[in-house]
């Protein structure tokens, strides 16, 4: 059986709730709520699907990834969009972030079989977002100011079992 599993930053709980009443907000306003299934997170690999029985191999490739650097900050600032219009996405837009770029390279060095250009973000709405939606939610949210930061101390790696469960983190030091 296959399991699904990706890796991600997670700011600390009180921006997991900012960004949810953002989400809801698209809920209630716009008609999308399959964000409001994961909490905040910026991904630094995608999700994947490995035998379950081929779980230590993961586990092994996550320990093997290169933390040795010091925690560093992320600012959020205002929202960003993936104007596809098949696949239309709002979100929590972070700073470029040199040390973010750097981290996600470490990553990218232990799980290299899957190709995906890097474009840091928190989702608050996709998947169920429609196109005439996502305009009417972007008139707003281009305009809308949310500044916020957070410190980057550690990574995790999440298992989907129902639902995204943290299986493993490793400290930056």
């Amino acid at each position: 059986m296959k399991k699904l599993y990706f890796i991600a930053i997670y700011p600390p709980q009180e921006i997991i709730e900012e960004v949810r009443n953002f989400k809801r907000d698209l809920a209630i306003s716009y008609g999308t709520s399959k964000a409001l299934k994961n909490d905040a997170h910026i991904t630094l690999f995608p999700p994947f699907f490995r035998e379950a029985e081929l779980e230590s191999d993961v586990f092994t490739a996550f320990e093997k990834i290169n933390t040795h650097r010091p925690p560093f900050e992320v600012e959020l600032n205002g929202f960003g969009s993936f104007p596809n219009p098949k696949n239309p996405v709002i979100f929590v837009h972070p700073e470029n972030n040199s040390d973010l770029t750097d981290l996600q390279r470490r990553v990218k060095q232990q799980f290299n079989f899957k190709q995906y250009s890097f474009t840091p973000h928190m989702t608050v709405g996709y998947r169920d977002l429609t196109w005439e939606n996502y305009l009417k939610a972007w008139e707003k949210y281009q305009k809308l100011e949310y500044k916020t930061k957070f410190i980057v101390d550690k990574i995790l790696l999440l298992r989907h079992d129902g639902k995204w469960t943290p299986i493993a983190e490793k400290l930056l030091t």
